[in-house]
Protein backbone atom coordinates (compact mmCIF):
# COMPACT_ATOMS: atom_id res chain seq x y z
CA UNK A 1 0.00 0.00 0.00
CA UNK A 2 1.48 3.55 -1.37
CA UNK A 3 1.42 6.20 1.54
CA UNK A 4 0.50 9.61 -0.46
CA UNK A 5 2.65 12.37 0.33
CA UNK A 6 2.15 15.08 3.19
CA UNK A 7 0.33 18.07 2.70
CA UNK A 8 1.08 21.16 3.82
CA UNK A 9 -0.67 23.27 2.52
CA UNK A 10 -3.08 23.87 -0.32
CA UNK A 11 -3.09 22.40 -3.33
CA UNK A 12 -2.39 24.11 -6.80
CA UNK A 13 -6.10 23.95 -7.51
CA UNK A 14 -7.22 25.03 -4.41
CA UNK A 15 -4.85 28.24 -4.97
CA UNK A 16 -5.91 28.64 -8.12
CA UNK A 17 -9.59 28.74 -6.85
CA UNK A 18 -9.07 31.03 -4.26
CA UNK A 19 -7.25 33.38 -6.41
CA UNK A 20 -10.59 33.99 -8.95
CA UNK A 21 -12.13 34.33 -6.47
CA UNK A 22 -10.23 37.30 -4.86
CA UNK A 23 -10.23 38.39 -8.46
CA UNK A 24 -13.50 38.08 -9.23
CA UNK A 25 -14.50 39.52 -5.69
CA UNK A 26 -12.62 42.61 -6.17
CA UNK A 27 -13.65 43.51 -10.24
CA UNK A 28 -17.33 43.15 -9.32
CA UNK A 29 -17.06 45.24 -5.99
CA UNK A 30 -14.85 47.19 -8.22
CA UNK A 31 -17.14 47.42 -10.93
CA UNK A 32 -20.11 48.29 -8.92
CA UNK A 33 -18.79 51.06 -7.12
CA UNK A 34 -18.16 52.73 -10.52
CA UNK A 35 -21.22 52.33 -11.64
CA UNK A 36 -22.72 53.26 -8.04
CA UNK A 37 -20.33 56.53 -9.02
CA UNK A 38 -21.78 57.82 -12.20
CA UNK A 39 -25.12 57.18 -11.32
CA UNK A 40 -24.77 59.91 -8.45
CA UNK A 41 -22.80 61.66 -10.43
CA UNK A 42 -25.66 62.01 -13.49
CA UNK A 43 -28.09 62.28 -10.47
CA UNK A 44 -25.93 65.80 -8.85
CA UNK A 45 -28.68 68.31 -9.60
CA UNK A 46 -26.22 71.28 -10.66
CA UNK A 47 -24.17 69.16 -12.96
CA UNK A 48 -22.66 71.65 -15.11
CA UNK A 49 -21.54 70.75 -18.33
CA UNK A 50 -17.80 70.32 -18.29
CA UNK A 51 -14.97 72.50 -19.92
CA UNK A 52 -12.32 70.10 -21.07
CA UNK A 53 -9.93 72.86 -22.80
CA UNK A 54 -7.98 72.94 -20.08
CA UNK A 55 -6.92 70.17 -17.32
CA UNK A 56 -8.34 70.30 -13.61
CA UNK A 57 -6.43 67.33 -11.53
CA UNK A 58 -8.68 66.03 -9.10
CA UNK A 59 -8.60 67.91 -5.76
CA UNK A 60 -6.81 67.38 -3.12
CA UNK A 61 -8.83 66.63 -0.91
CA UNK A 62 -9.02 63.00 -3.23
CA UNK A 63 -5.79 62.04 -2.68
CA UNK A 64 -6.00 60.98 0.91
CA UNK A 65 -8.08 58.02 1.24
CA UNK A 66 -9.67 59.20 4.21
CA UNK A 67 -10.80 61.62 2.91
CA UNK A 68 -11.70 59.37 -0.27
CA UNK A 69 -13.77 57.29 2.63
CA UNK A 70 -15.37 59.90 4.38
CA UNK A 71 -16.35 61.23 0.74
CA UNK A 72 -18.17 57.63 0.25
CA UNK A 73 -20.52 58.08 3.14
CA UNK A 74 -21.52 61.11 1.71
CA UNK A 75 -22.81 59.89 -1.69
CA UNK A 76 -20.05 62.07 -2.85
CA UNK A 77 -20.10 60.99 -6.53
CA UNK A 78 -16.01 61.33 -6.97
CA UNK A 79 -15.05 59.60 -3.71
CA UNK A 80 -17.17 56.85 -4.95
CA UNK A 81 -15.54 56.29 -8.23
CA UNK A 82 -11.74 57.16 -7.03
CA UNK A 83 -13.11 54.46 -4.29
CA UNK A 84 -13.35 52.37 -7.23
CA UNK A 85 -10.38 52.83 -8.93
CA UNK A 86 -8.59 52.42 -5.89
CA UNK A 87 -10.19 48.52 -5.49
CA UNK A 88 -9.69 47.98 -9.32
CA UNK A 89 -5.76 48.84 -8.68
CA UNK A 90 -5.97 47.05 -5.39
CA UNK A 91 -6.94 43.58 -6.48
CA UNK A 92 -4.22 42.70 -8.27
CA UNK A 93 -2.02 43.68 -5.19
CA UNK A 94 -4.26 41.41 -2.98
CA UNK A 95 -3.75 38.51 -5.61
CA UNK A 96 0.16 39.06 -5.44
CA UNK A 97 -0.18 38.75 -1.47
CA UNK A 98 -2.23 35.89 -1.36
CA UNK A 99 0.21 33.95 -3.63
CA UNK A 100 2.76 35.18 -1.08
CA UNK A 101 0.61 33.83 1.61
CA UNK A 102 -0.65 30.33 -0.39
CA UNK A 103 3.33 29.71 -1.45
CA UNK A 104 4.43 30.23 2.01
CA UNK A 105 1.86 27.81 3.24
CA UNK A 106 3.37 25.23 0.43
CA UNK A 107 6.93 25.67 2.06
CA UNK A 108 7.91 26.85 -1.64
CA UNK A 109 10.60 29.05 -0.95
CA UNK A 110 11.03 29.90 -4.26
CA UNK A 111 8.53 31.22 -5.33
CA UNK A 112 7.58 33.17 -1.92
CA UNK A 113 10.69 35.23 -3.17
CA UNK A 114 9.59 35.45 -6.19
CA UNK A 115 6.22 36.47 -5.13
CA UNK A 116 7.58 38.89 -2.17
CA UNK A 117 9.32 41.10 -4.97
CA UNK A 118 6.74 41.32 -7.25
CA UNK A 119 4.46 42.53 -4.01
CA UNK A 120 7.06 45.23 -3.10
CA UNK A 121 7.54 46.57 -6.76
CA UNK A 122 4.17 47.18 -6.99
CA UNK A 123 3.69 48.66 -3.56
CA UNK A 124 6.80 50.74 -4.07
CA UNK A 125 5.59 51.67 -7.57
CA UNK A 126 1.44 52.32 -5.54
CA UNK A 127 3.42 54.59 -3.03
CA UNK A 128 6.51 56.02 -4.36
CA UNK A 129 6.38 55.58 -8.51
CA UNK A 130 4.78 58.52 -9.12
CA UNK A 131 7.01 60.80 -7.25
Amino acid sequence: MQQSPQQHGPTDMQMDAAIANVLRFGISLAATLMVLGGWFYLQHPTMQPSDYAQFRGSSVALRNLGKVLTGKRLADSTSVLELGILLLVATPVARVALCVVDFARQRDKLYVAVSCFVLLVLLYSLFRGGR
